[in-house]
């Protein structure tokens, strides 16, 4: 997306981003409304950036934050907008978004519900954080230790492609 300082391009810019965001119809992360944006179309992150302040200066969006996440929301003034505008957006886009938009977003959500990272403690010492959230719900949450570096990593990829072999597992032992 080539934007200049164009007020029509900018205006097809933001009531596109509005209208994603509505496509959606719930609560989306920060990061999982950029990366479906980018997956969907050519957005500058910066303009993304700028075009979302707009959009909660305008109330035309929400943020709220749950759990430490950031989480986006169109207002009744938001889809009021989209209503009276969406005819800002050509057609071709408007389709391709349409097109894109299931996939991606199905995408981007199964990427974000389940996650690992580590962080370092001392120079010899991890601590891992394994996490599955769905709906912008955390449904599992586990802290552990890593003795190196190599552990820590291990256990992160291993959260990361087999999460739903081991979460219930682990559900199970508990309940047990």
């Amino acid at each position: 997306m080539k934007l200049n300082s164009d007020e029509e391009s900018l205006a097809e810019s933001k009531i596109l981003l509005l209208y994603i965001l509505n496509k959606v119809g719930k609560p989306i992360s920060h990061n999982e409304l950029l990366e479906l944006v980018l997956s969907i179309v050519d957005m500058n992150y910066f303009y993304f950036q700028q075009f979302l302040l707009d959009l909660l200066e305008d109330n035309y969006i929400v943020k709220y934050i749950q759990e430490d996440t950031e989480i986006y929301e169109v207002t009744e003034e938001g889809k009021t907008a989209i209503d009276l505008t969406i005819d800002i957006i050509p057609g071709i886009l408007k389709l391709e978004v349409d097109s894109k938009f299931k996939e991606n977003l199905d995408n981007v959500t199964d990427k974000f519900s389940i996650s690992a990272e580590y962080s370092p403690i001392s120079e010899r010492e991890y601590s891992v954080r394994c996490k599955i959230i769905e709906n912008n719900i955390t449904l599992f949450d586990l802290q552990a230790h890593a003795g190196s570096k190599e552990q820590a990593k291990k256990i992160v990829d291993n959260w990361n492609t087999n999460a739903s072999e081991i979460y219930p597992k682990i559900l199970e032992i508990l309940v047990d």
